[in-house]
């Protein structure tokens, strides 16, 4: 799911950041050794900290059966970190604050689904793009009101979406506020859709078809794209000495086959790799949380 997201709000409380800052409870054994790429930066075995939410699939997560963190940004940064010589420290940080974190110097970058935006250049740095999603609206399986994006718009219909987000942003392009019910995890927007407490929900389509797939006797996607090729990328403080090498190792990956793979692994077509009944909450987990040390 594209998540792209951003709060004009949260570039305000950036200075108190370092509060809702958390260390992941667990985390993915490291790849084992292998000889690393020709040609790449060697970090040294420098520790690079991401701010993570744990609680986006298929991005992050943590599994409830064996407390484990997995997901497309684990197997991507681990394999990074491999290529480059350095070592991954994930931190959970819930998503509203994540951008502001970055930018004011809290984490070295973020991984977390994040739409590449003009607005959000203005205060981190972008990695090249690693996947391009489209945003679709997905709906209830016997949903018979409507039949396109268009009928949908046109209707008195409401659209729920995850505070912050491009998607959020989107929705707001396509039916005005007041038909938006935001939530601050994209989990409880599809639930509402479940419940029929909300008409719809604007999704990525990679996450969307998951979802679809795991719920085929309650949700289906709506013919037609809200948004197309919207482009995904980790982030960085302004000025960053880490964007180079880390494009640096997405273009190796790219060019042998790896980001394929990994696109193929996390984003199956028809089914979702993991349900929100079958994960922790993540970043969302205490109102509170200890600050970081």
């Amino acid at each position: 799911m594209s998540r792209g997201r951003f709060t004009a709000f949260a570039l305000l409380i950036a200075a108190t950041l370092a509060m809702t800052a958390c260390a992941v409870p667990a985390a993915p054994a490291q790849p084992t050794a292998a000889p690393q790429p020709s040609g790449l930066p060697d970090l040294g075995g420098r520790e690079i900290v991401i701010a993570i939410e744990n609680a986006y699939i298929p991005f992050n997560y943590i599994r409830l059966d064996n407390g484990q963190a997995e997901g497309w940004d684990y197997d991507a940064l681990n394999e990074i970190c491999r290529r480059l010589n350095c070592k991954p420290v994930f931190r959970e940080i819930a998503w509203d604050g994540m951008i502001a974190a970055v930018a004011a110097g809290q984490f070295d970058m973020a991984a977390d689904g994040i739409t590449i935006t003009e607005e959000r250049k203005k205060s981190v740095d972008f990695s090249d793009g690693y996947i391009k999603v489209d945003q679709r609206l997905v709906v209830r399986v016997d949903e018979n009101r409507f039949s396109t994006v268009e009928e949908f718009k046109n209707g008195n219909f409401k659209l729920a979406t995850q505070k912050g987000t491009t998607n959020y942003d989107e929705g707001i392009k396509l039916v005005g506020e007041a038909r938006v019910i935001a939530f601050d995890e994209f989990g409880q927007a599809i639930q509402a859709v479940i419940a029929g407490d909300a008409d719809a929900a604007i999704i990525d389509d990679v996450a969307g078809q998951g979802y679809v797939g795991v719920n085929a006797d309650k949700l289906k996607m709506l013919d037609g794209i809200v948004s197309a090729g919207q482009e995904l990328g980790f982030i960085f403080p302004k000025g960053s000495d880490l964007v180079g090498p880390i494009n640096a190792a997405l273009k190796s990956m790219r060019e042998d086959g790896t980001l394929q793979r990994l696109q193929e692994k996390w984003f199956p077509k028809g089914r979702q790799v993991i349900t929100y009944d079958e994960i922790g909450p993540g970043a969302y987990d205490n109102p509170t949380p200890t600050p970081n040390p």
